[in-house]
């Protein structure tokens, strides 16, 4: 069975996750195929990309990280740094790809998946459709352009959904910039065969429905109220005067992650915010910054150990606490990479 189904009807092509078993979790080799087909396809007489996945539990539910882990164990930094290079050069190139790109969104969609179905033109969710960047419970920070959108989301929901990993369901994700349409699961075969019948993006339209509001949305103004205070330790104490379900849990969400990975996030976002010109490959860059280091120098590996190779659930993280963590080492997680800095070319 091929990891990827890759074919052109009708002037469509068509990219297909097909690692059902795996919550269609993308290799480094699925993710360099996608890039050298949507590269060839910039020559051919393409009209439109449609990228789905088979099986009803996930789009793609992230990258697949055991690799990363192994060579990390042997001290292999250079995979990983290459790993995440070309992962990144294919999400900026989803994102400027000069023909509509049409994906399709169901289950989870969570890192890895963000980075291959938030960027492009039309981005298509459904009922079961849970869209989140978690990568702080592992170590990681929300990277594959996710700070991008994160940085513009409205009310400060962005630092929120980095830092707690907070999942969305298709109303949030439509209303803060990870998805456009609702469509009912129920009429995706119809309106993929539409569109590579006619290749007529309006089509999309007629299936629209709006989706029921969801539980982010309902709290955006406690979340403003917290998540837009100046640092983290600010939010912190305002999550702890606030005695509320909600920020009992989003308390519960910070203390389960990587402090050192929290802290970074929480700058990363900010510097993004503060940039008004902000596009897809500043963002990747300051991720790069983060990620390039993250295997030596962070929670990756004690976070991946715990959540993913033996899932006892208790990682144990450089730091206790965001409190513990000092500005010099956020820094240095983020600081220029000179030669070593993300470039573009293929």
């Amino acid at each position: 069975m091929k990891d990827l189904i890759i074919k052109v009807e009708n002037n469509v092509g068509c990219i297909t996750l097909n690692r059902p078993n795996s919550l269609n979790a993308i290799t480094y080799e699925m993710l360099l195929e996608i890039a050298r087909t949507l590269e060839t396809w910039k020559e051919l007489q393409i009209e439109l990309v449609i990228i789905d996945a088979i099986g009803d539990r996930a789009f793609c539910a992230g990258g697949d990280i055991a690799d990363l882990y192994k060579n990390g164990l042997q001290k292999n930094y250079p995979y990983s740094q290459e790993f995440w290079r070309d992962e990144y050069r294919l999400n900026a190139k989803l994102s400027e790809y000069p023909k509509p790109i049409v994906s399709f969104m169901q289950g989870f969609t969570m890192g890895g998946g963000v980075g291959l179905g938030c960027h492009v033109s039309h981005r298509v969710v459904c009922e079961s459709s849970k869209i989140a960047m978690p990568e702080c419970g592992i170590g990681l920070i929300p990277d594959v352009g996710g700070s991008y959108i994160l940085a513009r989301a409205q009310d400060s929901v962005g630092e929120y959904l980095a830092t707690t990993g907070a999942r969305m369901e298709s109303s949030d994700a439509i209303f803060y910039g990870f998805a456009d349409h609702f469509v009912p699961e129920v009429s995706w075969k119809e309106l993929k065969a539409l569109l590579i019948k006619t290749g007529n993006l309006d089509i999309i339209g007629r299936f629209t429905q709006e989706p029921i509001k969801g539980n982010i949305h309902k709290n955006k103004a406690t979340i403003s109220q917290i998540f837009s205070k100046k640092g983290l330790p600010d939010v912190v104490s305002s999550l702890r005067k606030n005695n509320s379900d909600f920020t009992k849990n989003t308390l519960e969400s910070l203390s389960r992650n990587s402090p050192l990975s929290i802290c970074c996030t929480f700058e990363i976002i900010r510097r993004l915010k503060r940039n008004k010109d902000l596009n897809i490959r500043e963002a990747l860059s300051a991720e790069y910054q983060y990620t390039y280091r993250a295997v030596e120098h962070s929670d990756f590996l004690e976070g991946i150990r715990a959540q993913v190779i033996e899932k006892d659930r208790t990682p144990l993280w450089r730091h206790k606490t965001v409190l513990d963590v000092k500005e010099s080492e956020v820094n240095k997680m983020l600081g220029s990479l000179g030669k070593k800095t993300l470039s573009w070319e293929d």
